[in-house]
């Protein structure tokens, strides 16, 4: 049986919001496996954290960050069961930090792998299929192989399955989970947005002859 250090206890009590004793008994019961143990704690219903994330969240705070240089920017709104926790520095800490996080992340377009439409997931697929490295590959294999790229990608595109930029080891659900179980509400990410300069728009390209020319011309 696996060795149960306090770091590891503490680790899934951070996670899950539950005792320390649970968490060990927990990490016991599953020979110091960190997922089984997550999934123990909530069929036993000892996650505090999984156990708020049911209740309605209407307050909270909108909060904004601007990249070094003005070119990305990130609005953000971050929801709490009470003012009295969203005035609360931990609160805002989390609201800035995962705003800094949606910066660093351009390819975060959704808060979750739930969140994305179908038809976007299908084109996905769609575009995995006609990859050249299939071709040779029997059905089953591809699809099996599909299916990897696919929730890779999705991923990918989920701010709640972003490894948390100040803290590889955990993802930002996890650490919104960590959050609910230090506040005691429960605490939801609503909406983003994040804007970079210029996106969208068709820059004007000439040359330095043209610009030359077009000078002299109105000279």
């Amino acid at each position: 049986m696996a060795e149960i250090s306090a770091k590891i206890v503490k680790e899934l009590r951070d996670k899950t919001g539950a005792g320390m004793m649970d968490c060990k008994r927990a990490l016991t019961e599953n020979d110091g496996d960190m997922n089984k143990a997550i999934d123990w704690l909530r069929q036993k219903g000892m996650s505090s954290a999984d156990k708020k994330t049911a209740r309605s969240a209407t307050e909270g705070l909108v909060g904004s960050y601007i990249h070094t240089g003005g070119r990305v920017g990130v609005m953000v709104e971050i929801n709490c069961e009470t003012d009295f926790v969203a005035r609360r520095e931990e609160f805002k800490a989390l609201v800035q930090n995962i705003a800094m996080q949606i910066a660093a992340c351009p390819n975060v377009e959704y808060i979750s792998v739930d969140d994305i439409p179908a038809p976007i997931a299908a084109r996905e697929k769609d575009i995995e299929m006609k990859r050249d490295d299939l071709g040779n590959k029997p059905d089953n294999i591809k699809e099996k192989i599909v299916q990897g790229r696919i929730e890779k990608r999705l991923k990918e595109m989920s701010l709640l399955d972003q490894p948390y930029i100040r803290d590889q080891n955990i993802t930002v659900e996890e650490l919104v989970k960590q959050s609910i179980s230090l506040l005691g509400e429960n605490i939801k990410i609503r909406r983003f947005a994040r804007f970079v300069l210029g996106e969208g728009l068709e820059k004007e390209e000439k040359n330095f002859a043209d610009e030359v020319a077009e000078q002299m011309g109105k000279a």
